[in-house]
């Protein structure tokens, strides 16, 4: 099997006996239902479409929420269940989550995370402009946005090809100038969403 640093980043399907067509959802284990929803329904705006037992416990209840295209985020919640102020870290832990928002919503984004008492942060991560905040159960929700008008089809191919002018340029990571590139390279419409001014926040949170 080859080296990780040896295999190819392309867009191109593997050669592999099979092939996901999407994400269908995601399941955390959750704190309670009262802040759980709180917090996605009432700050983040996701619908919550079903709620019914955890299958697996009923003493549970099992959340399902549409994060904006139809993909599902559930939890399991209990109500005997405190929110939490923090993850543990380690190996298959989730990290954080990420969710898109609309470029000409996103400083209403960081004032309605204001409004609501979340604390959050504001990065310009090269390829795409990132807000980081904690929700009630103390895990790391990324809300991003794109700079530029990247066709949900040709995203991977976008993608592809700025890690390829990064490498070509020696960049350590992947930077608006390849992001720009890469859209020009394949014949996309360059089209820039007027964003605000943001560190880059390299090296940490």
């Amino acid at each position: 099997m080859a080296n990780d640093s040896q295999r190819p980043v392309t867009s191109e399907l593997p050669d592999s006996p099979v092939h996901t067509t999407g994400t269908d959802h995601v399941t955390i284990w959750g704190s309670n239902e009262q802040e759980t929803v709180e917090f996605y329904q009432d700050v983040l705006g996701m619908p919550l479409v079903l709620r019914q037992p955890n299958l697996d416990d009923p003493s549970q209840t099992h959340l399902f929420f549409d994060t904006g295209d139809g993909r599902i985020l559930t939890f399991f919640v209990s109500d005997d269940r405190p929110s939490a102020d923090g993850q543990r870290g380690g190996v298959g832990a989730v990290h954080h989550l990420c969710f898109s928002v609309d470029p000409d919503e996103y400083e209403e984004t960081m004032q309605a995370l204001e409004d609501a008492g979340h604390q959050y942060n504001v990065f310009d991560r090269g390829i795409f402009h990132s807000i980081y905040t904690t929700d009630n159960n103390g895990l790391v929700i990324e809300l991003s946005t794109d700079k530029y008008e990247i066709p949900d089809d040709r995203r991977g191919d976008v993608l592809a090809k700025a890690q390829q002018l990064r490498e070509d340029d020696g960049a350590d990571y992947a930077k608006d100038e390849h992001l720009r590139g890469a859209i020009e390279a394949l014949g996309l419409e360059l089209i820039e969403h007027d964003l605000p001014e943001a560190s880059s926040g390299v090296g940490g949170l």
